[in-house]
């Protein structure tokens, strides 16, 4: 699979070239039945901790992504999509029909009248009408990407921007005001039959001096690295550094979890990334803070406190954000868990959810 994906993505070679000022964006059209949107805002201040809002419009056949429990008519006429913050919630995730529930027209896009982003590179406006979360964020992208994935003939491409987010986040009528470092995503795919991806997760953090850093770590069913990759970008500078072959390791996980869709998973606790070459070195640490919510497509978004140590300087805080998801056997999940298990935890209830 890794040899497969390597021979196939050509996103290694894009990563290294200059930003391509013409890239895609468009609703489910063509050949591409699978869009993804995403802004993922980390760093803020307490309660929130993160923001995100992320959209699988047309359900993929990858075990990682696909999500049977918001189908309500068929696959591709299904979107889910998840809006969170650090505190507690039970509206944060919502399954819509296409037909039924959503207005897609070209740069605009509305959800079941409660969330609706609209616009074009670079500009783009994001507006939640909730009684439990409302948010109204201008986001403003910059020519600094990160090609996650671009496959040969045009079968799958995601990409991700870093964005400026000003405005304001509401949560059980308080407000908070939003200037913040985040990261803009598009995905595309055709219909692919199967594609056997099974563990995922993804983590941003929002460094001193306007950067940030990426964090990617991808598994197939028989627990095979495909990918493992690191991204720091510097808006200072208008750079972006992409490093392969990343050594990522989880050393302590929550109990058991069972997922709406029956799916039974251990959530990360404490996690380690690192990587080095001649010119740099980057480790990471980080724990979760536990407050997971199911919907990020088969599983679970959350924040943690890091360390993170650059080239030797290092900085620590408190609100990185992650993407969770472990649809492998549990065979492969629970190797050495009797290391990783916390003994007492009780706050992770991925039942409390809506449609």
């Amino acid at each position: 699979m890794q040899l497969l994906m390597s021979l196939a993505d050509d996103s290694k070679q894009l990563n290294q070239a200059p930003f391509p000022f013409r890239l895609d964006y468009h609703g489910p059209r063509g050949i591409y039945k699978i869009i993804h949107q995403g802004l993922m805002i980390p760093g803020l201040p307490s309660p929130l901790h993160y923001f995100n809002f992320l959209t699988i419009i047309g359900q993929p056949n990858v075990p990682m992504l696909r999500n049977d429990y918001a189908i309500k008519t068929r696959a591709l006429d299904t979107v889910s999509l998840i809006t969170s913050i650090s505190p507690h919630m039970v509206g944060h995730f919502h399954g819509y029909s296409i037909i039924n529930d959503c207005e897609i027209k070209e740069n605009k896009f509305v959800f079941g009248q409660r969330e609706q982003l609209e616009g074009s590179i670079p500009n783009f406006k994001l507006i939640r009408k909730d009684n439990e979360l409302s948010v109204d964020l201008n986001i403003q992208t910059q020519p600094i990407i990160s090609h996650f994935t671009k496959l040969k003939l045009g079968l799958f491409d995601h990409w991700s921007l870093v964005c400026q987010c000003k405005g304001i986040v509401t949560y059980k009528e308080q407000t908070y005001k939003i200037d913040q470092l985040g990261s803009f995503e598009f995905a595309r795919a055709i219909n692919i039959p199967y594609l056997p991806l099974h563990f995922f997760t993804y983590q941003i953090i929002n460094l001193i001096d306007q950067r940030q850093l990426l964090l990617a770590h991808i598994r197939n069913g028989l627990n095979q690295i495909v990918q493992s990759r690191m991204y720091l970008r510097d808006l200072k500078t208008q750079t972006s550094e992409m490093f392969d072959d990343v050594y990522f390791k989880v050393h302590r996980v929550y109990p058991k979890v069972k997922t709406p869709n029956g799916h039974e998973m251990y959530l990360a606790r404490v996690f380690e990334w690192s990587f080095e070459n001649k010119k740099r070195k980057i480790i990471v640490k980080g724990e979760s803070r536990g407050d997971f919510k199911f919907g990020v497509a088969a599983g679970y978004v959350g924040s943690f406190s890091y360390e993170v140590q650059i080239d030797g300087i290092q900085e620590e805080g408190q609100s990185g954000y992650c993407e969770y998801i472990d649809c492998r056997s549990l065979k492969w999940q629970e190797i050495n868990k009797d290391e990783k298990l916390m003994d007492n935890f009780a706050s992770i209830v991925p039942c409390t959810l809506k449609k």
